[in-house]
């Protein structure tokens, strides 16, 4: 199956450039109720993954008043873990093996550069098709 079926682009994904100060971070994460989101360099391409864990624990170790969280770049914040990304030719299995260890997976066209996101939720949806023997959705 093509993975641009399950694949959520760019335009409706709410990323990060790694230029932004982690105000503007906490800020996207708030509007959008992420827990982690994707971080793009100015290029387009995928940077990594920032987690509310990083950035709380950035905070603290650092002891941050919020007036301070508008000087700093995220670029300067560690991550605990990046999400792993996919090339758009990535197999439907290799993705979802992925999918088992994040909450999406970020998905890159030939060159590098980030396209959109594969939730988990479209994964679970892409497998319930194939379970079901007309390969439609049920719902209950």
């Amino acid at each position: 199956m093509n993975v641009l079926f399950c694949l959520t682009p760019k335009e409706k994904v709410a990323y990060i450039y790694d230029d932004y100060t982690i105000r503007q971070a906490l800020e996207k994460m708030q509007v959008y109720r992420y827990k982690s989101i994707p971080i793009l360099n100015r290029k387009g391409d995928y940077v990594g993954t920032l987690s509310e864990g990083d950035l709380l624990w950035y905070i603290k170790d650092h002891q941050l008043d919020f007036d301070k969280t508008e000087l700093i770049s995220v670029s300067k914040v560690p991550r605990n873990k990046d999400n792993v990304s996919v090339k758009i030719d990535t197999n439907m299995e290799d993705i979802i093996d992925v999918s088992t260890r994040q909450n999406f997976v970020p998905v890159l066209d030939d060159y590098g550069a980030f396209i959109g996101i594969i939730t988990r939720k479209e994964i679970f949806n892409y497998m319930i098709k194939q379970m079901t023997p007309n390969g439609k959705e049920t719902h209950s």
